[in-house]
């Protein structure tokens, strides 16, 4: 109503006096008014209000079969929460107790019997463009409420660029395609929907799991790009940078960086144990286990300062090697599912690779369009 013409609004009429309808109808008509609904018995109020959708009633209160009291507590079931919509009733009891329970009931105004003409007009006047304002807020704050989820929307998705990119730059340093981190949340995600995890977690592990290596920021080039072994100080080094993702990422109230700070922190675990903080077994986070496979399989059949590319094969042979050690066997056996069902029999290399978009070792491409692969944590020594 808050784009239509008042003179066009829908009025419904209750009165169980034929007389007084044609008269109300008589007088609203000569005003203008051109939607006007009206009925003799109150019985019908479910049926019309839902045919006619009124903008305001106009109630008897004395009726047979239902009184004005009880019309209008049917109508208080019927309309929307919250919504405005007046109730002019009809009565020739002026009484206080008969105001009070009519206004306790729902009614918004009162017209006493008999009608005069002039104060009909005015009373609608007045009550629907009241009921227009109130339709205008309601509108307005509909278009508030959408126009927020659209900027909250656009704003959340900002922030994950954002994360994206942070990610990507921290990569570049021993990984110069950047697309490492891509390739981890992607195979991660995979790995997390094989496992039976709901939709929600899927997706969430997806756009953490790039964030696994961000805190190799905070590691000299002269360690992180070192072609030969690392010593012991280095290799100590090396493995604060779980620790400084976890810092950078933690300490926000927001599921994608817990998520992210958790995997960042815990994804150089072992499953025996044996890994930078100790944790073993289901101690180690979910996402941190599955981030550990992505990541060491990515690592492994590609190029990096400090080593050569595997082949797919033998990379897929040491994954299958450190279940129950390295990783966890179920999860290595997620992993297994991606490609082939009977990985003892046959590796599956040739199905692996179509599931990783034919990644081919050795290339190098700075555009992520060209790669539809995915990307992991690494659980080499850095």
């Amino acid at each position: 109503m808050s784009q239509m013409n008042p003179k066009q609004a829908h009025i419904l009429m209750i009165d169980d006096q034929e007389a007084n309808l044609s008269l109300l109808e008589d007088i609203l008509t000569a005003d203008g008014y051109t939607n006007i609904h009206s009925s003799a018995d109150p019985r019908e109020i479910n049926y019309l209000f839902h045919q006619v959708s009124p903008d305001i009633i106009l109630l008897d209160l004395h009726m047979p079969f239902m009184n004005g009291y009880e019309v209008m507590e049917a109508i208080s079931g019927l309309k929307p929460v919250g919504a405005h919509l007046p109730i002019l009733v009809l009565t020739a009891d002026v009484t206080p107790e008969t105001k009070r329970e009519a206004l306790k009931s729902g009614a918004t105004d009162f017209l006493t019997k008999p009608l005069d003409p002039v104060e009909v007009v005015l009373r609608v006047k007045n009550l629907l463009q009241i009921r227009l304002l109130h339709v205008h807020l309601d509108d307005m704050a509909q278009l508030l409420a959408e126009k927020l989820c659209r900027t909250s929307a656009a704003l959340e998705w900002t922030h994950i660029e954002m994360l994206r990119r942070l990610a990507v730059a921290a990569e570049y340093r021993d990984d110069n395609t950047g697309l490492h981190t891509r390739r981890v949340g992607e195979l991660s995600a995979k790995l997390a929907r094989v496992l039976g995890l709901p939709d929600y977690d899927v997706g969430l592990l997806g756009l953490a799991a790039p964030l696994h290596d961000v805190g190799k920021i905070a590691i000299p080039d002269t360690i992180l790009l070192k072609p030969a072994k690392l010593t012991e100080s280095e290799f100590e080094t090396i493995k604060t940078h779980t620790t400084v993702g976890a810092k950078l990422l933690g300490g926000i109230d927001h599921p994608l960086l817990q998520q992210a700070a958790e995997i960042a922190l815990c994804h150089h675990e072992r499953w025996d144990g044996r890994g930078y903080a100790g944790l073993q077994g289901s101690a180690i986070p979910m996402g941190a286990r599955i981030v550990a496979v992505a990541d060491v399989f990515d690592v492994l059949i590609h190029e990096r300062p400090y080593k050569k590319a595997w082949s797919v094969q033998d990379a897929l042979t040491e994954i299958n090697i450190q279940a129950g050690a390295q990783f966890d066997p179920e999860i290595v056996s997620a992993f297994a599912a991606c490609y082939s069902p009977n990985i003892a029999e046959n590796l599956g290399v040739a199905a692996l690779e179509r599931l990783l978009g034919a990644v081919e070792p050795q290339r190098a491409t700075s555009d992520p369009r060209e790669v539809n692969a995915t990307d992991a944590t690494l659980i080499l020594d850095r």
